[in-house]
């Protein structure tokens, strides 16, 4: 059982950034991929990005490579979302999930675990 707590979250202005950070409160993220979704107003939640357990490989939504950065500390238990040249279209609740396939996995029902969220306000 792995217990994920998101943080971060907040109002900025366009152009600004924010880091989000995952810790696992029970459980490791060890043996996991990480990955972070966003669910927007009356939207479907989409892939993020992604991390693989060890060897640092990420993935990105192709709309989002460039002003994203994932990465993860696995001694802290904890994965970070660094967002820059936020935009209001990136304005969502942010989740962060473990995932025990094999690979990249973008689509939800490859998660297993989730946390609560953190809502991002990225206003005009």
């Amino acid at each position: 059982q792995v217990q994920l707590v998101e943080s971060g979250g907040g109002s900025v202005q366009a152009g600004g950034s924010l880091r989000l950070s995952c810790v696992a409160s029970a459980g490791t993220i060890n043996n996991y991929y990480m990955g972070w979704f966003r669910q927007a107003p009356g939207e479907e939640r989409e892939f993020v990005a992604g991390i693989h357990r060890s060897d640092g490989y990420t993935r990105y939504a192709d709309s989002l490579k460039g002003r994203f950065t994932i990465s993860r500390d696995n001694a802290k238990n904890t994965v970070f979302l660094q967002m820059d040249s936020l935009k209001p279209e990136d304005t969502a609740i942010y989740y962060c999930a473990a995932s025990a396939a094999i690979g990249a996995p973008a689509r939800l029902e490859y998660y297993v675990y989730w946390g609560q969220g953190t809502q991002v306000t990225v206003s005009s």
